[in-house]
């Protein structure tokens, strides 16, 4: 007897998710969702045997599906989550986890009445090798002291926000659909908090589109510790898709460009830096679900946990509110 039922819906990235689920063999995937009919078949005839729909209700409302991953549109996804955790359903759901600060409010408030539900996000940067390596020399103080820290979110497929779903949907942000995925990794490399957010933003590239909201963005995010990062999301990058990360330590600096990546450990310009061949990325949007099966059935621990999300989400949204009022920004964390 399968032990774990699972539902996903969106099938554009959501489909990644089906191998992750298949590779615990107490998981099953019993059925697929897409608002697009004919995404939803060619989708099916791909994974054959799980029961399809268009509709999210049917899975959300079905009481033998005890896992779902929300893979929908962005606006889609505060409700889609506020649904499972009324359903009693544990939650796996891309970034982001919602587009508002009262959206966030609510799914935190939901979260803290039902302690029992597991809610974990595909933060994937996480099981990138090359940032591992980076994540164990920090915490082995090879880096000395981390004091400044840059991540850019280059999304090189401009095409998607001018003519995709991204440019129809009320609101869409950059931030919440790129940059988080570098604010995640930079509290996950440090086990920094982030205190305050200050931002700018343009649209210049998008201008004359039908994209109406700014398509780059940077931030400064400000340290509990001191420490500073900046932060963009630059989704009209003529290069191909990457994330550039710099992480200067008072002891070495790591740095990965388009390029390539080393660290660098003396301020004398004839000293080599060390070649960086950890793999990038090297990881699939499936390789996350694993651990999430395994603390959904054995309480083990995710690689990204419920508080993960929140805080990521918390510092995504103070640059989001800092774009608006043009004034540093508090971190409104959820209450734990």
């Amino acid at each position: 007897m399968l032990g774990l039922k699972a539902g996903i819906i969106g099938l554009g990235v959501g489909e990644r998710h089906i191998p992750g689920y298949q590779a615990d063999p107490r998981c099953q995937v019993a059925a697929l969702c897409d608002s697009d009919p004919t995404k939803l078949a060619e989708v099916a005839a791909r994974h054959p045997g799980p029961r399809t729909t268009c509709d999210a209700a049917d899975i959300l409302n079905d009481p033998a599906i005890g896992v779902v991953s929300i893979a929908s549109h962005d606006n889609d996804h505060c409700k889609q989550v506020l649904a499972a955790i009324a359903a009693g359903k544990h939650i796996f759901v891309e970034k982001p986890l919602c587009l508002l600060d009262s959206e966030f409010d609510a799914i935190a408030g939901a979260l803290a009445a039902n302690p029992h539900i597991k809610l974990s996000s595909n933060l994937i940067l996480r099981r990138t090798p090359r940032f591992i390596e980076l994540r164990r020399r920090i915490q082995a103080g090879e880096m000395g002291t981390p004091y400044y820290m840059e991540g850019d979110y280059d999304y090189g497929r401009v095409h998607k926000i001018l003519t995709g779903w991204r440019a129809g949907i009320p609101f869409y942000s950059v931030v919440h659909g790129g940059a988080i995925h570098l604010i995640d990794l930079l509290l996950w490399l440090t086990g920094g908090r982030v205190v305050e957010a200050f931002a700018y933003g343009n649209r210049i590239a998008a201008e004359g589109t039908p994209f109406r909201h700014d398509d780059l963005v940077a931030a400064l995010l400000k340290f509990e510790d001191g420490k500073t990062a900046k932060v963009t999301a630059n989704f009209p990058s003529v290069v191909p898709h990457h994330h550039r990360l710099s992480v200067y330590g008072t002891q070495a600096t790591f740095e990965q460009s388009h390029t390539g990546a080393a660290y660098f450990h003396s301020r004398d310009p004839a000293a080599m830096p060390e070649a960086v061949t950890d793999a990038y990325p090297g990881a699939a949007k499936g390789d996350m679900l694993p651990s999430f099966i395994a603390h959904v059935l054995d309480n083990g621990e995710p690689e990204v946990t419920k508080s993960n999300v929140l805080d990521a989400m918390a510092v995504s949204l103070a640059i989001q509110r800092s774009l608006a009022s043009g004034q540093p920004e508090k971190i409104r964390y959820a209450v734990s």
